[in-house]
């Protein structure tokens, strides 16, 4: 990032941000994180995410978007913000670089927890296979298993992007332009059914039936689909039909953003331990990214509103 101002002020965002759901805000953990990045976060999305699930208690999750030519594991492992790790989860990110167009990169950090977590972004307008995926010798195996469960909800050909966790080993697929009808009511329910997942909360099927995006979660470690998750973009998460904790709506309410407007995404995931929440808040939007991830991540109706994931 380019500037002591603009360093200063987006350190003074991720404190008060920390602040507000009382996570401890070190900057000598954060600094680096950014500094390793310099020039490539200038005029990029910048978000924060928060969850209710034991996995992110604790922690404050930012989120930058990066340029499609930048290998942000690359730039982690030579900064030093991770370590370098004998396991296909360190080889992925680069096969996926050789082997598909790349538009665009992000990566996900925590206050507390530091590195963690790399996105990549298909073409807009080449949304990729999961048939073509599965040739990638690093990708995990629990992909290839559930081919026919890809196939029968219509996702095989829509794959937009590819989220990759370092700290925890798995793998996200995100779908674009998903069909509709895997939001209603009966949609959801099957999914989740013959995803071997519980069967959906009231809370999860009134905010799919307004969803735009769906991704699930796999490891190496089992052919299991691990998570299922529905999202939905909102300038306002208390309107939505969900629960949102005091905590959580204290930080909807007060976090920092350096936007005209507030944009958030609100999603739930559908886990084999049961469910919990995520929400995301912009920082910092920047239209030509905003319609980049509408395409990527719109479903096959015509949307209302912009979308992200």
């Amino acid at each position: 990032m380019s500037g002591t101002d603009e360093l200063s002020g987006l350190l003074a965002a991720i404190e008060e941000s920390s602040r507000l759901m009382e996570v401890p805000f070190t900057p000598e953990r954060v600094r680096p994180v950014l500094t390793a990045y310099g020039d490539a976060l200038a005029e990029q999305v910048i978000a924060f995410r928060v969850s209710t699930g034991t996995q992110a208690a604790g922690d404050l999750d930012c989120r930058f978007m990066l340029p499609g030519s930048l290998d942000p594991y690359a730039v982690a492992l030579a900064a030093g913000l991770t370590p370098r790790q004998d396991h296909p989860v360190a080889n992925l990110i680069g096969e996926l670089h050789r082997e598909f167009p790349i538009d665009a990169n992000a990566v996900d950090f925590g206050v507390v927890a530091g590195f963690t977590k790399t996105w990549t972004f298909f073409a807009l307008d080449d949304l990729q296979s999961v048939t073509r995926l599965v040739g990638l010798p690093s990708l995990p195996p629990s992909i290839a298993k559930n081919l026919e469960f890809f196939a029968a909800y219509g996702l095989t050909d829509r794959v937009s992007l590819v989220g990759i966790d370092y700290a925890h080993r798995s793998v996200n697929l995100y779908f674009g332009a998903a069909p509709r009808e895997l939001f209603t009511e009966q949609g959801i329910t099957a999914m989740l059914r013959d995803a071997g997942l519980p069967a959906p909360s009231e809370q999860l099927l009134a905010l799919g039936a307004e969803a735009f995006g769906i991704y699930t979660t796999m490891t190496w470690d089992s052919p299991a689909v691990e998570r299922l998750t529905l999202s939905r973009m909102t300038p306002d998460p208390m309107a939505l039909p969900v629960h949102i904790e005091p905590k959580i709506e204290r930080f909807v309410k007060n976090a920092p953003y350096n936007t005209e407007d507030r944009q958030f995404v609100y999603a739930i995931a559908a886990t084999a331990r049961g469910e919990y929440h995520k929400l995301q808040s912009y920082y910092a939007w920047q239209p030509q990214v905003e319609n980049q991830l509408l395409v990527a991540h719109s479903t096959d109706r015509t949307p209302g509103a912009p979308a992200n994931g």
